[in-house]
């Protein structure tokens, strides 16, 4: 069953975003090489919000998690990404039912 999580982080300024979206891309390339079960991981921008950034992250399951977490690319990024950032808020999933990379879910 598949594990994800929604994180929403706020910029200091316009200028820090743009520093975070790079530290961002930066591990997304060890993420996207890397990570078999890391099944989706995408940053989003919020229309009318230009220091909001929104990550959407779904995994195989919660040892494929654990295992993002241990990587050097990922690491890197949770350490170093605070100078950015006045704010950020993490909301994990439990995946009920749907379609998707996990696998299609009948509703129950």
């Amino acid at each position: 069953m598949g594990f994800g999580l929604v994180v929403r982080f706020v910029a200091r300024d316009a200028a820090a975003a743009h520093a975070f979206d790079a530290l961002a891309a930066e591990a997304l390339k060890g993420i996207r090489t890397k990570e078999p079960g890391t099944l989706v991981y995408v940053n989003h921008v919020v229309p009318d919000e230009p220091r909001v950034r929104v990550f959407y992250e779904l995994y195989a399951d919660r040892a494929a998690f654990e295992e993002h977490e241990r990587q050097p690319h990922v690491r890197r990024f949770l350490a170093e990404r605070g100078q950015y950032l006045e704010s950020f808020e993490v909301t994990f999933l439990e995946e009920i039912s749907g379609k998707g990379s996990s696998g299609d879910k009948a509703a129950q």
